[in-house]
């Protein structure tokens, strides 16, 4: 069994065609599936799906991307983190890439927010899903200063370098490695996927993003993590079981889900 550690199944254009989406990761053998929310307005729609199908979770948190969105408090990703089908705080972290002029200057608010997402974890013990685009040095910085070891997470999508996968593997983080790591340009992705200890190792699609070859220019959707854990399989010279079965144990483990095999054909 796989498990896709990051979706967005809420999203219109994938929430339009659930039934068929949920067929297919039953047919590619993808057991359970993580739905991360981007703001809060829309995290009624990421819990309901989670609430109504045993094989999907919910997270809540803010995107870092997100600007002119209800801004998040501590107290109220608690609340709403309380619920059993929530098993993370996220997606949080930091994204310089489109910031126009000194990000350090410019983006104050992003740090401000990411803060928040983590004083929230370290509140309920769950585990952080951290985006970090163009900015790694200031998302490990706040990792360390608020403490992010005492509860972990998972360092989503990474395409940063190994030197990052080590600093947040020390900080007891999963790398979590989605299809651009099957994308032909991406050979230093391909090392990090190589080196990362196997009980820190993670597979994701991004859904609708990023779809792995050899769907590549499709719409994503969880169902295809299978191609991201046969091909890191390959990187790593194992079978494709042993991918699956090391990253959904690690799955498990990290946010602290009950490991029951669901029925997949």
């Amino acid at each position: 069994m796989y498990v896709d550690s990051h979706c967005h199944l809420d999203f219109p254009e994938l929430s339009a065609r659930l039934d068929e989406i949920l067929a297919t990761m039953r047919e590619n053998r993808v057991g359970r599936a993580l739905c991360v929310a981007v703001t809060l307005e829309h995290f009624p729609r990421v819990l309901a799906l989670a609430e109504a199908h045993p094989e999907l979770f919910a997270s809540v948190g803010v995107h870092p991307d997100q600007a002119d969105v209800r801004e998040p408090d501590v107290e109220t990703l608690v609340r709403l983190a309380a619920h059993p089908k929530v098993i993370a705080i996220g997606e949080t972290g930091l994204d310089y890439f489109r910031i126009e002029g000194d990000p350090v200057a410019v983006c104050g608010w992003q740090r401000d927010r990411f803060r928040v997402h983590v004083r929230a974890a370290r509140a309920t013990g769950k585990p952080l899903i951290v985006h970090t685009r163009s900015a790694s040095d200031d998302t490990i910085a706040i990792l360390r200063e608020e403490g992010a070891v005492t509860v972990g997470g998972v360092m989503h999508c990474f395409t940063e370098t190994w030197e990052v996968a080590q600093a947040a593997l020390d900080l007891g983080f999963y790398i979590s490695l989605s299809g651009i790591v099957t994308f032909r340009n991406a050979e230093a992705l391909r090392d990090v996927a190589r080196r990362v200890p196997a009980d820190r190792l993670l597979i994701e699609t991004d859904s609708p993003y990023l779809a792995p070859v050899p769907h590549r220019g499709r719409m994503n959707e969880p169902g295809w993590v299978r191609h991201v854990g046969e091909f890191i399989a390959t990187l790593r010279g194992l079978d494709a079981e042993a991918i699956a079965r090391i990253t959904t144990d690690n799955f498990h483990r990290c946010f602290k889900v009950l490991q029951v095999e669901p029925h997949v054909e």
